[in-house]
């Protein structure tokens, strides 16, 4: 194993000029190797570093090695939102589940830097809380591994052999945790009407926010749920905990709770580790709408920003500006839709800045961007109801998402709907 253990100095001579160099997600992000890139950055040419959803803000995503390295992402963080507004960071437009398949296509894919367990006795590290974009190119893409003992063993289509990888360094550092959004009145208003469309058996997928949170709170006294979901949080193990999942009645990975990463507390941490029940898969599996729709009974739950009266979700602008990207919430539209008996769930606050604004809107504001469209959005909700969308006119759409508006913009929205001729 020793002979695989790299110097800072071998790390960069195994770069070279031009290269693509991918990153997992969150904890997958291997801290000291950036730093070895950013302490020889004078010795790299065009070195481009691809992520979604990076943990901490650097120098190089400033712009202070400009022709050496650039960060490039697929999904803002609070490390890269102000830097891509600054013009620092190239932010790509995806769906989640094409990730794999727009970095083969896009880049050179020159070589995967992650974190991992240590090495088991059969030889193989596990990627951990990941197996996100990266999981899949095992084997076939170089690997230098950031080895910390903090990184839970996992199970899935995430272990590498030490035959697979051209190195490893060591960093034992602890791992970032997430600390959950406080839980509101109106979030636990808008998770009861979600709750009661949620029944003994179904298989969820849970999306990030105090919302879905808040949904998660109140499913304990359910019984056989599934997980199919690309992040795994807290509130999965409190309802494992609880009795309320055993994936029994799952139409795929009978038993088995699926995810594509994980992030949160020390708590999921050690649930994670060593734990056969859950199997990390590329997201190339768990985000296609086609795998999705084999859960014939599969229910997201998902945020966004505002929606317009079409039934538009703009998720990923907050008053027309950038915030994040696409991530998953429109692969599980899509997929909710092709399944038998799929439900899909969009939750908002019907206002922002102290009831001042209007999150249901005639039109998005300028520089929004749809993340699920008009025909893919099945239901959306507010703490004042569920406004169903799939497969109703606009006339309808519009009296329903008027009528889950606050009351204070109610007569607003009908009289610009019935001058836009759409009631």
């Amino acid at each position: 194993m020793k002979t695989k253990q790299l110097t800072d100095r071998q790390v960069i001579d195994l770069i070279e000029k031009d290269a693509d160099i991918i990153f997992p997600l969150t904890n997958g992000e291997p801290h000291k190797l950036l730093d070895i890139l950013e302490a020889n950055a004078n010795e790299l040419t065009n070195v481009k570093i691809h992520q979604l959803l990076s943990l901490k803000s650097r120098p190089y995503m400033e712009g202070a090695f400009p022709g050496k390295l650039k960060h490039v992402s697929y999904f803002l963080s609070g490390a890269t939102r102000k830097m891509f507004h600054q013009g620092m960071v190239d932010l790509v437009p995806n769906h989640f589940h094409e990730m794999p398949r727009i970095l083969r296509q896009s880049t050179n894919m020159s070589m995967i830097m992650a974190v991992a367990s240590p090495m088991d006795e059969f030889g193989y590290f596990s990627l951990g809380t990941q197996a996100d974009i990266v999981s899949e190119f095992i084997g076939t893409v170089p690997f230098i591994l950031e080895v910390n003992k903090h990184m839970p063993r996992t199970f899935g289509e995430n272990q590498i052999h030490i035959s697979q990888i051209a190195g490893f360094i060591e960093n034992d550092r602890p791992l970032f945790e997430d600390v959950a959004p406080p839980i509101g009145e109106k979030d636990m208003q808008i998770a009861s009407f979600v709750a009661e469309n949620i029944n003994n058996g179904d298989t969820l997928q849970i999306g990030i926010g105090s919302i879905p949170n808040a949904v998660v709170s109140l499913l304990k006294g359910h019984r056989h749920l599934g997980i199919h979901t690309e992040m795994f949080v807290d509130g999965i193990v409190d309802l494992v905990e609880a009795g309320a999942i055993d994936g029994t009645q799952k139409f795929t990975n009978k038993g088995k709770i699926i995810a594509t990463f994980a992030h949160g507390s020390n708590k999921l941490y050690h649930f994670l580790h060593n734990n056969p029940a859950v199997q990390f898969l590329p997201v190339s599996i768990v985000n296609d709408p086609r795998e999705i729709a084999k859960e014939e009974r599969i229910v997201s739950i998902n945020a966004t920003t505002e929606v317009d009266l079409y039934g538009q979700c703009a998720s990923e602008t907050v008053a027309g500006k950038y915030y994040s990207s696409t991530g998953g919430q429109a692969d599980f539209a899509r997929g909710v839709r092709f399944a038998k008996e799929g439900k899909g769930f969009v939750c908002m606050t019907s206002t922002a800045k102290n009831d001042e604004i209007s999150r249901i809107k005639l039109s998005l504001a300028p520089g929004s961007v749809v993340t699920t469209s008009k025909n893919d959005v099945d239901a959306i909700v507010t703490e004042y109801g569920i406004a169903r969308m799939y497969g109703k006119p606009i006339s309808e759409r519009a009296k329903q998402l008027i009528s889950i508006a606050h009351p204070k913009f109610r007569e607003e929205l009908t009289f610009e709907a019935k001058k836009m001729g759409f009631i």
